[in-house]
């Protein structure tokens, strides 16, 4: 039995970095107003997943986990890359 959990624990940590090497990460930044670069920028680096991506309202899930949303009446600036 303890050498069936210790293949279960060295199986799991091998799927997950497997499973690394087909994640694309990206860099989002979110602007409120039209000038990057500022103070009012907040910048998020290492995004796994985007999940909706429209004119008024990014929804994106940040490196921890955390669904992280922003909306905005008028239109929302944002700009997303990709990271290497």
């Amino acid at each position: 039995m303890k050498h069936l959990k210790a293949f279960w624990e060295w199986s799991k940590c091998a799927w997950i970095w497997v499973k690394s090497w087909f994640i694309q990460y990206h860099k989002v930044t979110v602007s409120y107003n039209a000038i990057y670069g500022d103070a009012d920028d907040q910048v998020f680096e290492n995004v796994p997943k985007i999940l909706t991506q429209k004119e008024k309202s990014l929804i994106f899930i940040n490196e921890d986990g955390c669904k992280i949303s922003f909306s905005g009446a008028d239109g929302l600036n944002y700009k997303i890359e990709e990271m290497d």
